[in-house]
Parts: C-alpha cells; sequence; structure tokens
C-alpha cells in the first residue's frame, strides 16, 4: 500500500506540474490589459484639431489599450508649452511639431522623434476679413497676428508666410491666442488683424466669413511652396532614456499611431463621425468633414520619418533662426525609426 500510495502521489504531482511547463513552452503573446504597461502621459497642443487627429482614432479605436497601454493626455494651448511640460517631468512623451525636437536639441536636450502623424505643418494663416482682401503680405507690417504661442509651429509658420512676402518677422506684433474656439472671439473683438492656426477652426473661420486665406500648409504642395520642398509635421517625440529603458512602451504608442493612419487611409464619413467625439466637431459636421479632406493627404503614410524631409524642414527653419549648417550625423540623431517600422511590418500600413 505504502509503495502504491507513493506513485499515485508522484503521478499526482507530476500532472500538476503539466500546465505550468505548457505555458512555459508556449510563445509570449502580446497583452490586451493596461496592467502590463504602466500609464503613460503625452502632452499636446490644441487636443481637439484635426493635427492630433491619429491620437483621437488611436485612443477612442481602443488601439492603446489593445497594446495593454493607458494613455493620458495633458493638453495645452501651445507646443513649446507642451515641451515645458515633457521638460518638467510632468508627461513622459510628447505630441507636437517637429521642429522642437531641433528646439530641444539646440538647448541641449537628448530627444527624438519616433513615430510621424503628419507630413505637412497642416496649419494656415488668414487675414481678419475687416480689413478686406490685401494685396500682399507686406501690408500686414505693424499689425497684430494671432498665434497660439511664440516659440509655436504656428509662429514658426506665420514667420515663414511673411518671409515669403519680404516681411521681417520683426515687423508685425505677434498676439498669444492659443489654439482653442476661444480664438474666434478674439479675431471677431479686433484683438488681432491676422490668425495662424490648424483645423478644423480656420476652415470654420474662413467658411462663416471672418478670414481670408493668405497662406496655407495644409496640402502637400501648399506646404512644398512655403517650405521648400517635403516636411516632417506633427509626430511624438520622447527623450533618448525613454526610448531606451522604456521600448515597449514606445512600441505601443508607435503601434497605435500606424493602426490609426491605417485605418485612415479607407475611413469615409461615417466612420469618422462613429469615431470622432461629438466635441471636436465644432457644432458642423459639414465643416469639419471639409478641413479634412482638406487635410487628409497630409497625414503620414506608415509613421516613419523620412531623413530628407528632416534635412528641409532645418533649412526651413535655419532662414528664421540664422542658424549654421549642421551635420548629417546631428540631424539624423533627431529620430528614431525602430518602432515605426516594426509597427509598419506589424500592421502593414
Amino acid at each position: 500500500m505504502d509503495v502504491r500510495r507513493r506513485q499515485w502521489l508522484s503521478l499526482a504531482s507530476a500532472a500538476s506540474c503539466w500546465p505550468l511547463l505548457a505555458r512555459a513552452n508556449q510563445t509570449p503573446q502580446p497583452s490586451s490589459s493596461p496592467s502590463r504597461l504602466p500609464r503613460i502621459s503625452i502632452a499636446l497642443a490644441a487636443r481637439h484639431s484635426l493635427y492630433q487627429l491619429p491620437l483621437t482614432l488611436a485612443d477612442q479605436l481602443g488601439f492603446f489599450r489593445q497594446a495593454g497601454l493607458s494613455v493620458d493626455f495633458l493638453p495645452h494651448e501651445a507646443g513649446s508649452h507642451a515641451m515645458a511640460s515633457l521638460l518638467s517631468g510632468k508627461a513622459e512623451v510628447m505630441a507636437a511639431a517637429f521642429e522642437h525636437v531641433f528646439t530641444l536639441k539646440q538647448q541641449g536636450h537628448k530627444h527624438q522623434a519616433f513615430a510621424l502623424m503628419g507630413r505637412t505643418p497642416q496649419v494656415s494663416m488668414g487675414v481678419a476679413s475687416r480689413r478686406g482682401r490685401l494685396r500682399s503680405l507686406a501690408e500686414l507690417k505693424g499689425s497684430r497676428v494671432g498665434i497660439s504661442a511664440l516659440g509655436s509651429s504656428t509662429h514658426a509658420m506665420a514667420s515663414q508666410w511673411l518671409l515669403l512676402h519680404g516681411v521681417l518677422p520683426e515687423d508685425v506684433n505677434f498676439v498669444e491666442v492659443g489654439a482653442s474656439p476661444a480664438v474666434v472671439e478674439a479675431l471677431r473683438e479686433g484683438s488681432i488683424d491676422a490668425l495662424c492656426n490648424p483645423d478644423p477652426l480656420m476652415h470654420w473661420l474662413e467658411q462663416k466669413g471672418d478670414i481670408v486665406m493668405v497662406g496655407e500648409a495644409r496640402s502637400l504642395q501648399g506646404s512644398a511652396l512655403v517650405m521648400g520642398g517635403a516636411v516632417p509635421g506633427a509626430c511624438l517625440m520622447a527623450s533618448e532614456d525613454f526610448l531606451l529603458h522604456q521600448p515597449a512602451v514606445a512600441q505601443a504608442l508607435s503601434d497605435g499611431v500606424v493602426r490609426a493612419l491605417k485605418w485612415l487611409k479607407t475611413a469615409g464619413p461615417s466612420d469618422l463621425f462613429k469615431t470622432v467625439p461629438p466635441a471636436y466637431w465644432m457644432n458642423d459636421r459639414g465643416i469639419y468633414l471639409g478641413a479634412f479632406e482638406k487635410l487628409r493627404e497630409s497625414y503620414a503614410l506608415d509613421g516613419v520619418i523620412q531623413e530628407d524631409a528632416v534635412h528641409n524642414l532645418w533649412r526651413a527653419q535655419a532662414r528664421l533662426t540664422g542658424r549654421l549648417a549642421t551635420s548629417r550625423a546631428w540631424l539624423m540623431a533627431t529620430f528614431d525609426n525602430r518602432f515605426a517600422l516594426r509597427a509598419k511590418s506589424r500592421f502593414a500600413a
């Protein structure tokens, strides 16, 4: 009896280990549980704008959650404010214009862009209709030009259009008005004479007759006209230390963005309105859709940042800052395509 009992106990013990051994030999599968990855904070400007549409879609369609990630968005009125949030440690990642990476590196910070969302600056510039139609932007000398904030992408782009027409940025008065619907009040009250902002706000103001467009960098053609070629637009960026020590989080973010970009390629109006919260539409579905159609081609195709586009953006920014030529190695260090390339191959973007 003792021998038989020991045999049964031995068999029972072995049987209890089989599930553990089987699980140990299985190929690990990506988890859809947010608990497997930490919550991540993303600082960004113009939260409700079409500029941030890939992030909105990745969040609303559950792509971040499916990658095992919980995302908290920290909204700001301008990219320069989001950058301050990133540097202070309030956010681990920033979603903003690529040129902020240049600024960070110039200040001695080691940050890189790692997922491209837009391939144009996705902003436009308009003059208040009450001023009448301008023959040239040179007539804006001495005027008040509304931008989201000093040091923001809207500030840089407004300066690019002014330079294109022989007006120095210091010849106008830049006024910080943010990038929210409150901008409308500043324009209608006469606090500003012109405005540079993202959509759908700019398209809404144009359709309502409040502004006359004088420059657009929404389309690929319009962007190339003012910037001298293709440039990277909105992207995700983080410190090199973050990308080194939290690659799983960077990959999950890249996966979500690339999946959203793929979804956008075939999305129709009904898909858009089922996914984007009504609060983002500015109470007008038609205008929101019209703004989206103007921007559709501006969204990145696969999240991958192109080297020649980075060079073009540097040359365009040099016109504003007087920066000297820099090395290819310095520019290459401003972005890291590892995560976007992996996401592209995974989701066939």
